[in-house]
């Protein structure tokens, strides 16, 4: 309705400042809302040496909240006690975060923790390449068959690049069993 009345009463040039503004002021408030809840959620203490927070924490919000990365790379991936499918308070394996290990008939999915301070040891570039076009660095010339990688590959570079950093600022960790 507001742009209704905007545009009755302003240029259509007017009308769209004013909604770009409002949009914008919304858009703001809505990705710092995703910031702090990502902070609020992370499972595991974050690095944010020499990192972007507002990065780390719109990660952790796509990583944890929206990407469910944490079901298939971490083996559990709830912790003893904390399976709410059990009625019991949701728990994730912290000490096994997104460490790989799960098993998906003959793939075993991959350790996303830093690895020389890059998630997976991977670059910037073959991260957006794998969840844009599933390339598998690790067998070339192969896809990845059990990453979801075709749900994640119309993501916005800004959100890719703020689930790369997330991943920079996690511990490291081993696979579970």
């Amino acid at each position: 309705m507001r742009s209704l009345r905007c545009w009755r009463r302003k240029s259509r040039r007017q009308c769209r400042d004013h909604n770009d503004r409002d949009h914008n002021d919304r858009h703001d408030q809505t990705e710092r809302e995703r910031i702090v809840r990502g902070f609020k959620i992370a499972p595991v203490p974050l690095d944010l040496k020499g990192k972007d927070p507002e990065l780390v924490g719109l990660g952790s919000y796509l990583v944890n909240a929206v990407g469910g990365c944490n079901d298939c790379h971490t083996n559990p991936h709830l912790a003893n006690g904390g399976d709410p499918f059990q009625g019991q308070p949701k728990q994730i394996n912290a000490t096994n975060y997104l460490a790989g290990g799960m098993a998906f008939g003959p793939f075993i999915s991959r350790n996303l923790t830093p690895e020389h301070g890059l998630p997976a040891g991977r670059t910037y570039k073959e991260f957006k390449e794998i969840l844009r076009k599933g390339t598998d660095f690790d067998n070339p010339g192969q896809l990845l068959q059990v990453m979801p990688w075709p749900g994640y590959q119309e993501m916005s570079d800004h959100d890719i690049r703020a689930m790369y950093e997330y991943l920079r600022a996690i511990p490291p960790a081993t696979p579970g069993s």
